[in-house]
């Protein structure tokens, strides 16, 4: 066995720009190899800022959202990188439209994002984990997952069904060791996309009054840290300034 199969491996699937890529360069930081998924998109640059900075990471394309294309994913990580010790959950999906103006091919894309990929993802995940008596699988979840807004029915169709999946298995597997939690965003994050779809909200608010990545990132790694006579199932953020 390499040097590089005997680290523990964390799968951040939905490594995108921004949070995706905060969490992976985290947890590399303590000692885990990374891999870094999404459908699409660049993962170079975030591999090599974690092997930059002395850590180790792989980067894979896959889509979440396709059964066989998971399936095969965890194979591989576990046949041909490592065990998987940790799996974060941070699939995107949020949109506005109006309802009238919500098509169907809307509304099941936005559910397939949100909701039956992390079922496919944490499914096959816990196959692994459970056997060890061990794990971590951290969900992301939003404002959506507790609200409802004009606008946001997908979003928060999506985001509700994904909270639901997370709690059902929090319940069911914890009392087998394994650590199942659902962090809500209740806010927008610092980055290009939010600026674009809230411009009003970045011009109002001074500049810590808007959640920070990296501040985020930490959330997680504490929530993989809690022993297991005190685990957290869901872990509410938002900034000081943040009407609730």
């Amino acid at each position: 066995m390499t040097d590089l199969l005997k680290k523990p491996v964390a799968l951040i699937v939905g490594a995108g720009d921004a949070l995706g890529s905060a969490i992976a360069r985290r947890f590399a930081r303590e000692g885990f190899h990374i891999v870094a998924t999404r459908r699409r998109g660049d993962l170079s640059t975030l591999v090599t800022s974690i092997k930059s900075a002395g850590g180790t990471a792989t980067g894979l394309h896959s889509d979440a959202r396709d059964e066989d294309q998971v399936k095969q994913l965890i194979e591989q990580i576990e046949s041909e990188i490592g065990t998987l010790a940790v799996t974060v959950f941070n699939v995107g999906g949020n949109v506005r439209f109006p309802i009238l103006e919500t098509t169907s091919r809307v509304y099941r894309k936005v559910w397939e994002m949100c909701a039956f990929a992390g079922f496919l993802v944490g499914r096959e995940v816990v196959g692994r984990m459970v056997a060890r008596g061990a794990g971590t699988l951290l969900f992301t979840g939003a404002t959506a997952s507790v609200r409802g807004r004009d606008g946001f029915a997908a979003f928060a169709g999506g985001k509700h069904a994904l909270r639901a999946l997370a709690e059902s298995m929090a319940r069911e597997l914890g009392p087998q060791g394994i650590h199942v939690a659902h962090v809500v965003i209740d806010g927008p994050i610092d980055n290009q996309n939010t600026r674009e779809l809230f411009p009003d909200f970045f011009a109002s608010r001074p500049d810590d009054g808007v959640m920070q990545t990296d501040d985020l990132a930490e959330i997680y790694w504490n929530l993989h840290r809690q022993p297991r006579s005190a685990w957290s199932f869901e872990v509410d953020v938002r900034t000081y300034v943040e009407p609730w």
